[in-house]
């Protein structure tokens, strides 16, 4: 059950954020060509889920301004302060939303506290898939800058025979959602949150971004006609990206063929997750067709 921010303060759990501000501050910095404003919305999760295709979707948006950069704020350089932070967002105009994402953020057991601290308000989007699939991609961009690694599968496991899994492990930690997003909930309530549907986004680019959209307050500007199929990357493309008269695709980091893994580890791993995304379902009210 989410906590409200007065059984917050009254358990002592908040604090000011470093940069000498006090909770819940904003603080613009006007320009003549806009200000600098704290995001009013953060792509919070998941790694490996459509974190990076859905920013550079939102940013074909006229109203959306985002930082292309991960800035790591609220899980590395917490520490550097909320004036480091507000010089990271490029400058809005009157109406325009400030978004960031970094997606390692969701799994960060400090980032729930800190971004309320920064603003109780703040709208909150997570991107979501297959925790199977999760870790398969995510495990293969760990394998492209570091073939030495062992297989999935021994990383994976602790005992395969016996089908022990290893949650110590990161790629299967991550596909835990419903764990993480519990620890989101003593912070900020379901209202907060947006949740997108990973394989959605590949499949009906424009029907999830139509939802995005609405949970940011927009227009409907983004729409079926920004997108086509590019069918050897297997993923949607975007048909004239910001700042350009060209087709553009994600870079050569997306859409990497996945290794081949035993049916047997996926089927075991299925079975693993399956309670967990069932209780996920139940929370977020959404059934993402994972089992």
């Amino acid at each position: 059950m989410a906590s409200s921010g007065r059984d917050l303060r009254r358990a002592g759990k908040e604090e000011a954020p470093p940069g000498g501000a006090p909770a819940g501050a904003l603080l613009p910095v006007s320009s003549g060509s806009g200000q600098k404003k704290f995001p009013q919305a953060i792509i919070v999760g998941v790694k490996k889920g459509g974190t990076r295709a859905l920013l550079e979707f939102l940013r074909v948006h006229p109203d959306v301004r985002a930082v292309g950069a991960e800035p790591h704020f609220f899980d590395r350089c917490y520490e550097k302060g909320l004036l480091w932070y507000r010089g990271f967002p490029p400058r809005t105009l009157e109406g325009q939303i400030t978004m960031e994402k970094t997606p390692s953020y969701f799994v960060t057991k400090e980032a729930p506290r800190r971004i309320y601290n920064m603003s109780r308000d703040i709208k909150l989007i997570v991107v979501v898939r297959n925790p199977v699939t999760r870790a398969i991609s995510d495990y293969t961009q760990t394998l492209s800058k570091n073939p030495a690694i062992p297989s999935f599968q021994n990383l994976a496991f602790k005992n395969l025979s016996m089908g022990l899994i290893d949650i110590t492990w990161s790629a299967v930690r991550i596909g835990l959602y419903v764990k993480h997003l519990d620890h989101w909930l003593r912070y900020f309530p379901l209202s907060r949150f947006l949740f997108v549907s990973g394989e959605r986004l590949v499949s009906d680019p424009a029907g999830e971004m139509g939802r995005v959209q609405d949970f940011l307050g927009l227009k409907r500007v983004v729409t079926d006609k920004h997108f086509y199929f590019n069918e050897t990357k297997g993923f949607p493309c975007l048909k004239k990206p910001e700042g350009s008269s060209r087709p553009r695709c994600l870079g050569k980091s997306k859409g990497r063929p996945h290794p081949k893994i035993d049916q047997q580890v996926v089927q075991r791993l299925q079975e693993f997750y399956r309670p967990f995304n069932l209780k996920f379902y139940q929370m977020t009210g959404q059934d993402f067709g994972w089992d």
